[in-house]
C-alpha cells in the first residue's frame, strides 16, 4: 500500500527524477534523513516521508543491491568510509582498521549501483577456534594471525548502519543471510554462526531497579552476595559495589559480581519486555532475524563504551540455519526467544 501511495503521489514524477542524477539518490536518502528528525516538530512531513518511505523501499529493494567483500586493497574512499561509520566499535587508526580486514577476518557491505564507494551497512567478522568472548583480545592488533582455512567459527562482532535515511528500511537480515552464504561456500569447516554482540540497554534497565531497590536476586542469594562482597546490606550491596571504580580491576569484587550479574543480564534478555518484544536493540534484531541467545560473557568489554552500556557485559546470539526460520516465525508471532539451555540456566 505504501509503495501504492508513493507511486501515485503527486511528487513521485518528481523524486524518480533524481534517480537519473549522479549524486541524486544520495540527495533522496538525506533529505528522508532530515524528514525524520523534523517530524517531532512538523508532523504535517509525514504525508511527504511516507511517499519518500515507498520509492525508496522498491530503490533498495533486496534485488538492487550488491554484497561486497571489503579488503585492504578497496579503495580508499570506502576504507574511510568504514572509520567514519563504524558505530558498535570505533576504529582507532588505519592499523587498527588493518587488523580488522586481516586474513583471519572479514568485512562485507551492501552497496547500490546508484551510490558507488558507498557502503549501505557493513558487518565486521573474526574467524576463530571456537567462540571469542573478549573483545579487547578480538580486537588486539599484537594477536597472531590465525589460519582461515582452520576456524571453525564466525564471530559477527560490529554491524554498522550507515545512513541516516534508510532508517527502518531491513538490510541488517538479509546481509547477514547472504553473508553467511558466501562464508560456508568460500571457508566450508565453519560450523558455528555467532555474534559478540553489545548489550546497550542493560544497564540503563538495571540502574535503576537498583537503586528502586526491586528484589531482583532471591533474598538468600542477596545475603550470601553482600556476604562475599563484605558489605553490610543486601539491598544495596551490588549498586554500592558497581559504584566503585576500582571493582573490574579487583580479582574479588569482579569474581563476587559475576554470577550475580550474569542472572541479572539473563532475566533481562529472556524476561524483561516492553509489550512482546525484548528490552534491548540489539537482542531484538537478532532475536527477529531467527538467531538464538546462546552465552553471556563477563567483563567481555571493558572498554570506557562498553562499562557504561552494560557493566562490561556482552551476548552471543547464535544463527543455527536450520532453525533460523521456525524461530523468527515465533518472536514475530508471540515474542518467543530462542536460547540455549546455557542462557536458560541462568534463570533457574
Amino acid at each position: 500500500a505504501r509503495l501504492r501511495i508513493a507511486l501515485n503521489a503527486p511528487r513521485a514524477k518528481f523524486f524518480t527524477q533524481f534517480n537519473l542524477l549522479p549524486e541524486g539518490v544520495k540527495f533522496l536518502v538525506d533529505l528522508r534523513a532530515d524528514l525524520l528528525a523534523a517530524l517531532p516538530q512538523e508532523p504535517a512531513l509525514e504525508v511527504l516521508r511516507v511517499e519518500l518511505d515507498g520509492l525508496l523501499e522498491s530503490w533498495f529493494d533486496p534485488g538492487f543491491l550488491e554484497l561486497q567483500r571489503i579488503t585492504w586493497h578497496s579503495p580508499a574512499l570506502v576504507l574511510e568510509k568504514l572509520i567514519a561509520y563504524e558505530a558498535v566499535h570505533p576504529i582507532q587508526s588505519w592499523n587498527d582498521l588493518r587488523n580488522r580486514l586481516d586474513t583471519d577476518r572479514r568485512c562485507y557491505a551492501f552497496f547500490h549501483p546508484r551510490l558507488p564507494n558507498e557502503p549501505l551497512i557493513f558487518v565486521e567478522i573474526a574467524l576463530s577456534k571456537g567462540l571469542a568472548g573478549n573483545m579487547q583480545l578480538l580486537l588486539d592488533q599484537g594477536a597472531p594471525v590465525q589460519d582461515p582455512q582452520s576456524a571453525d567459527t564466525a564471530v559477527f562482532y560490529s554491524i554498522s548502519n550507515t545512513q541516516k535515511g534508510l532508517r527502518g528500511i531491513s538490510l541488517g537480515n538479509l546481509l547477514l543471510k547472504r553473508v553467511i552464504e558466501d562464508l560456508r561456500r568460500d571457508l566450508p569447516r565453519l560450523q558455528v554462526f555467532a555474534t559478540l554482540s553489545p548489550l546497550p540497554g542493560f544497564r540503563k534497565w538495571l540502574d535503576p531497579a537498583l537503586a528502586e531497590k526491586r528484589p531482583l536476586l532471591p533474598a538468600a542469594d542477596a545475603a550470601k552476595l553482600a556476604e562475599s562482597l563484605g558489605h553490610p546490606g543486601p539491598d544495596t550491596a551490588i549498586a554500592d559495589t558497581l559504584a566503585r571504580p576500582e571493582w573490574p580491576g579487583d580479582a574479588r569484587l569482579a569474581d563476587a559480581l559475576r554470577e550475580p550479574m550474569e542472572r541479572l543480564c539473563a532475566r533481562y534478555l529472556l524476561q524483561e519486555k516492553s509489550g512482546s518484544h525484548p528490552l534491548d536493540p540489539v537482542a531484538h534484531f537478532h532475536l527477529n532475524n531467527g538467531a538464538s541467545v546462546s552465552r553471556l560473557f563477563w567483563l567481555a568489554d571493558i572498554s570506557a563504551r562498553g562499562m557504561d552500556q552494560s557493566y562490561g557485559m556482552m551476548a552471543s546470539y547464535r544463527y543455527e540455519l536450520s532453525e533460523v526460520d521456525e524461530n523468527h516465525e515465533r518472536f514475530s508471532r508471540d515474542g518467543h526467544i530462542a536460547a540455549a539451555r546455557r542462557a536458560q540456566r541462568l534463570l533457574a
